[in-house]
């Protein structure tokens, strides 16, 4: 079980480096009047590492509030 971990976590890595490299072309996100130029494949990485940080922060909010409702109704 522990070596199919380990080639799963190689693949995923394989994957990824793939993806960088064939993403190098660059994108311009614009906010109000700010704007930054990155390379796609970070972009979507940074895009992806903020989805899992809001995410998880509303799943716990979710989580605590009904947790909160359950305790206030018996």
């Amino acid at each position: 079980m522990r070596y199919l971990y380990i080639t799963l976590v190689v693949v995923f890595a394989a994957v990824v480096l793939l993806f960088m490299i064939q993403n190098f072309q660059t994108a311009t996100v614009s906010l109000f009047s700010a704007s930054i130029t990155l390379p796609i494949a970070l972009l979507v990485i940074v895009v992806y590492v903020l989805g899992m940080a809001t995410g998880g922060f509303a799943l716990a909010l979710l989580r605590g509030l009904v947790g909160r409702a359950r305790r206030r109704h018996p």
